[in-house]
């Protein structure tokens, strides 16, 4: 079965789950910690489902998926899962993601993706922000954004963060948080 089959079995899965409602917040496991982690039903209901497909499909060093639905202040909503094997990641080559960690590693870059993401789309509401530097220093940030898949432009100075980048991006800061 293939990865994309796999995602989508887990995506049907969850569906399901939500639609009976059956999908409550993490709780720790020994040795784990979710954020916002809180008691129901015992267990880890992602871990658990993870767990089962990996079992179904004999993946016995493992995987790792990420997911998310989320409503940015705009009102857009995204919805979205991505799932890998541990052997896969373990033997692929991490150094092509350098430059896409480098983009996120800069104070500004990430305050233009948050306002962005918030409403402001245009180079001019961005140059308009103040503690973001000059207007070429924040064009050079905007096209390292660009540059990486962070961002897109959509016509006459617009800036968006493309949909499948969304979910992954809160999923990066997340990762980066120190509970």
């Amino acid at each position: 079965m293939e990865l994309e089959e796999r995602v989508a079995e887990l995506e049907r899965r969850l569906g399901a789950l939500e639609e009976r409602g059956r999908v409550p917040p993490a709780e720790p496991e020994a040795g784990g910690e979710g954020a916002g982690a809180s008691a129901s039903e015992g267990r880890f209901w992602a871990l658990d489902g993870l767990k089962d497909q990996l079992a179904r499909l004999g993946a016995e060093d493992g995987g790792v998926v990420f997911t998310g639905s989320v409503r940015l202040p705009t009102g857009q909503r995204y919805a979205w899962q991505y799932g890998a094997l541990t052997g896969d990641l373990l033997e692929g080559d991490w150094t092509e993601a350098a430059d896409s960690f480098a983009a996120l590693g800069n104070p500004v870059r990430l305050r233009l993706l948050r306002e962005i993401l918030g409403g402001l789309r245009t180079a001019a509401e961005l140059t308009g922000l103040e503690g973001l530097g000059t207007s070429g220093q924040i064009y050079h940030h905007l096209r390292q954004l660009t540059a990486t898949g962070w961002l897109r432009t959509t016509g006459r100075g617009r800036y968006e963060v493309p949909g499948t980048r969304v979910v992954p991006l809160l999923v990066v800061l997340t990762a980066a948080a120190r509970p």
